[in-house]
Parts: C-alpha cells; sequence; structure tokens
C-alpha cells in the first residue's frame, strides 16, 4: 500500500474515557454557527502527548455521532474525538485547526512535535493551535483496527509479485480476508461512516463546540480533501483555509495510481541522480542502470530476505516500502544510500528495515499505529472502485511503463484488484466538483518534486477553486510551516491579515 503520507514538520457505541467530553447534536449546513451551549471541560494532555514539550496544551473529547443520518436518535453509537488545544500567546484572531493527513495519522501527536516551533511564531500568537484526532483514528475511540499487530508482520513478509492466475487469486483472497476481518471487529456501520464528508461533519461539531463561528484550515496531503470537504459543505463558516500537498478528491483511482506512480519515479530519478555524484553511489554512476542496478539490489529478496539484527529480516515489501519512506523527502536520501549499500555489500539491513517501520508506523516494541486500517477504510468508501479486472491489468502494464524502478519481473497479462475492490461495504461519498468557500478564503500550496501528491494536481485544484498557488520548487512532501521562509511568510500574511499571496509565487 502507497499512501499519501503526511506533513514534514504529520467497537461502535460510547467508549468511556480519561477525559471528560462534551457531547453536541448534529451540525448542518443551515444549523446556526457559534456557541452550543455546551461547557468544554479541558484538562493536561499527560495521557495522550509528552507535556514537557507542549506545556500550555489542553485537551478533552467531543462525542459525535456514528451515523449522522442517526444523530437525533438518543440509542444510536457515538464516536469520541479526541481534540487539543495551544492556546494563542498574544492578540488572538481565533482557532487554526489542522489536519496531517494519511489518512490515518494522529493529528494530536503531529501537533505535540509541531506546535512548540509554531508557537514561536505569529501564527502561534494569533491563533488557538487546534488538533483533532478523526473518528477511528489516534486517541480517538473507538480505534478502528482491522489486523493485530502479528497479522501485519505477517503479511510484510509476503512479497505478492506472483502475478500468475494462481497468484494473483491468492492476493485477492487475502484482501477479501482482510476485508472480513474488518467487518468483524468493527462492524458495517462503523466502517461505512469512516467518510471523508463524515470526518467534515465531526470538524464542525468541534467548531460548534468550541463556540466559533468560523474556522481557519490546514490541510496537509489527504488533509487537503478534508478541507475541501469542509469547505463545500460548510462555506460560511471558513475564514481562511491552506491546502498542501493536494489530493484530488474526484480522481479515477486508476489515473490516481498512474499519476502517483509517475510522481515517485520522478523521485527516485532525482534520488539516484544525487547519489550518482559520489563514486561509491550503490546504483552505480550510469543513469541509464540506475533501475536496473536497483532491481539487482532488491530483486532477491522476494526469494530470501535480507539479514538484519532484528530477527525478522528485510523482506522484499519492506525495502519498496523502505524506498517509498525516504523518497518522500531528501533529508532521507542519504539513509536510504546507507541502506543500498548494506544490501549491495551483505551486511545487515538494518537501516531499510527501520525505515520501513518508519513507513508503516511500526515502533520500537512492535505495536503498529492504525494507519493501514484507517488508510483502506477510508479509501473505500471514498472512491467507487470498478470490479472489472481488465482495466486493473492495462493499468499494471501502464504503471510498469511509467515507474519501472518499482515493477518486479514483466508483465504477465494479469494483475490483482486492490483491496478496496473487496472492501465489505460499498462506497458512500458522492463524487462533486471542488467548490471555493468564496473570493480570497484558499490558498493552494504545491511542490515542484513532490512524489506523493504530484505537483500538477495542485495547479489544477488551484485553478478549480480559483485559489493562488504557491509554488515550492524542491524534492519533499508538503512544505508548509517547515520553515522556508517564502512560503511561511506568504500564509502568515494570509492567515492574520487575510492578504493573499502574489499570482503564482514561487519558491
Amino acid at each position: 500500500m502507497r499512501r499519501w503520507g503526511s506533513a514534514q514538520f504529520a467497537t461502535p457505541g460510547c467508549v468511556l474515557t480519561l477525559i471528560a467530553s462534551c457531547v453536541i447534536p448534529m451540525p448542518t449546513a443551515a444549523a446556526d454557527p457559534g456557541s452550543t451551549g455546551y461547557e468544554m471541560n479541558w484538562h493536561s494532555c499527560d495521557e495522550w502527548v509528552d507535556i514537557a514539550k507542549v506545556p500550555t496544551a489542553q485537551c478533552t473529547t467531543v462525542s459525535v455521532p456514528v451515523q449522522w443520518s442517526q444523530a437525533d436518535d438518543p440509542q444510536t453509537p457515538r464516536a469520541d474525538l479526541a481534540v487539543m488545544r495551544v492556546p494563542a500567546t498574544g492578540k488572538r484572531i481565533g482557532i487554526l485547526i489542522s489536519n496531517p493527513g494519511g489518512p490515518g495519522t494522529s493529528a494530536v501527536d503531529v501537533m505535540a512535535r509541531f506546535a512548540p516551533k509554531l508557537a514561536q511564531t505569529e501564527i502561534g500568537k494569533r491563533f488557538d493551535l487546534i488538533a483533532i484526532d478523526p473518528r477511528g483514528i489516534g486517541h480517538s475511540s473507538p480505534q478502528l483496527r482491522c489486523q493485530t499487530d502479528a497479522e501485519i508482520d505477517e503479511d510484510r513478509r509476503e512479497p505478492d509479485v506472483d502475478y500468475s492466475p494462481a497468484g494473483v487469486q491468492r492476493i485477492e483472497d487475502h484482501y477479501r480476508q482482510i476485508g472480513q476481518l474488518c467487518l468483524d471487529r468493527m462492524g458495517a456501520a462503523f466502517l461505512a461512516a469512516m467518510s471523508t464528508d463524515d470526518s467534515a461533519r465531526d470538524m464542525d461539531a468541534v467548531r460548534a463546540a468550541l463556540g466559533e463561528e468560523q474556522i481557519n484550515f490546514l490541510g496537509y496531503s489527504y488533509g487537503s480533501r478534508l478541507g475541501t470537504s469542509y469547505a463545500g459543505h460548510f462555506p460560511d463558516r471558513v475564514r481562511a483555509m491552506m491546502l498542501d500537498g493536494v489530493v484530488d478528491q474526484n480522481a479515477d483511482p486508476l489515473a490516481d495510481d498512474r499519476i502517483q506512480a509517475a510522481g515517485f519515479q520522478q523521485a527516485f530519478d532525482a534520488y539516484a541522480a544525487d547519489c550518482a555524484t559520489s563514486a561509491q553511489c550503490p546504483l552505480g554512476t550510469d543513469p541509464a542502470r540506475f533501475v536496473t542496478r536497483f532491481r539487482q539490489l532488491v530483486d532477491p529478496l522476494v526469494t530470501k530476505p535480507a539479514a538484519t539484527a532484528d530477527p525478522r529480516g528485510l523482506s522484499y515489501g519492506d525495502a519498496a516500502a523502505a524506498v517509498d519512506e525516504a523518497l518522500y523527502s531528501d533529508d532521507d536520501w542519504d539513509t536510504l544510500t546507507e541502506g543500498l549499500d548494506a544490501l549491495a555489500h551483505g551486511r545487515n539491513a538494518d537501516v531499510l528495515l527501520q525505515l520501513a517501520d518508519d513507513n508503516l508506523n511500526r515502533d520500537p516494541d512492535g505495536h503498529y499505529s492504525n494507519l493501514l486500517d484507517v488508510f483502506n477504510a477510508v479509501h473505500c468508501v471514498d472512491t467507487i472502485f470498478p470490479s472489472d479486472p481488465a482495466p486493473w491489468i492495462d493499468n499494471d502494464r501502464q504503471i510498469r511503463e511509467l515507474a519501472p524502478f518499482e515493477s518486479y519481473g514483466q508483465f504477465t497479462g494479469d494483475a490483482p484488484r486492490p483491496q478496496c475492490v473487496f472492501w465489505p461495504v460499498a462506497a458512500t461519498t458522492t463524487a462533486a466538483p471542488v467548490t471555493s468557500p468564496g473570493p480570497g478564503k484558499m490558498v493552494v500550496v504545491s511542490t515542484t518534486g513532490d512524489p506523493a501528491t504530484p505537483y500538477q494536481v495542485g495547479v489544477e485544484v488551484a485553478a478549480a477553486l480559483g485559489a493562488p498557488l504557491i509554488t515550492y520548487r524542491g524534492a519533499q512532501h508538503t512544505v508548509a510551516f517547515s520553515g522556508v521562509p517564502c512560503v511561511d511568510s506568504a500564509l502568515t500574511a494570509f492567515f492574520v491579515d487575510g492578504v493573499q499571496p502574489p499570482a503564482d509565487l514561487q519558491c
């Protein structure tokens, strides 16, 4: 699985939590904005994060109905959303909600890392920084869990590269099995309510609970899709919104695969060219042989994992995940070179295993976040996936041409359909064009060398929204408020003073 990634800075029913919560009614586009009359019970965040790093942070939960269509039924199952607030330190303008992407990344955990730096800026002085873990994610409850840690470890050992008819059948049967596990462990109602539209309604519930008439919003990667969904449902409640690393919410899933494959090939080519400036590059110095050399290093892992000090070893799938992780940012290129060099010389491949663990959110104790489960759950109810095998087979042929560095073997004339074809609940989101919440309310940021959310998507979405585009010339996934002055100063002026960036600002 390749996700969109996150910002660079990242059982249905009422569940008892250690942090007091408030229960709020269903928000609708026609409902009165502002105070709900419910008291927010703020408490220490020490159950969730290291408060030494964010000493002013306050936490609570907000209870929302799992199914918004049944919000008026007092018996309807509910979910508790984890909310963190870092209060403004100066003359306050309002709230600034951020979502770091995934889907599946904990906004609370990312805010705990991000807030100390942002709090020192004009943004932190003028806005309450708000992080909301969407339903099923992070510190919200119930957590969406389809697979155990041991089951995910077992899956990582399978290379899933046999595209013979029997091999494709085995891969698809495994996808069916995962879907059934999710259905058994979470229930159909909760899975069907994991859409981005549901999370957008949840976000408005938090806004109402906070007593705010409008929100300001930072949407990174998948968070951009959450932002456009919110803007479509509640345009009058948007004061200012930034989308960075934009996801096209109406992209054909087959075309989306091809676009992202081309983006990662571009990132691989840039990495290999940089590596080749050293005579010791494990991919050599001849650009015409970069892909061939890379395949020579990783293909043997299909039948024999590389040795690691960790008893798991490095599987073929782990190597692919490690490379993906490193290609999200050129900050990790040296680490990738170190890992590939270890493969080339038969040394322990623990560097690559660590990159793979980072990509799949496995901690040193062997525990996974639920990123993989949430990614599938959201993606599968947000998008209709064609069930006919033929277009997926042709897509495999095209992707092999677009991204040869990640293509094992030769085109066989067969290929597995993706997990979402076998998902146990139907897609619930209806495709709709992105719409602007109003003039002057949106800014789009897109990075030229972004592999996960390619630059051109940001260009097209900005045009569709009639929003100014900030172009960052770099090789990473998302950039806003990561310390690039040209980008950060333009965004600060936008959020604080309502000043639009210059047309087509280049940074």
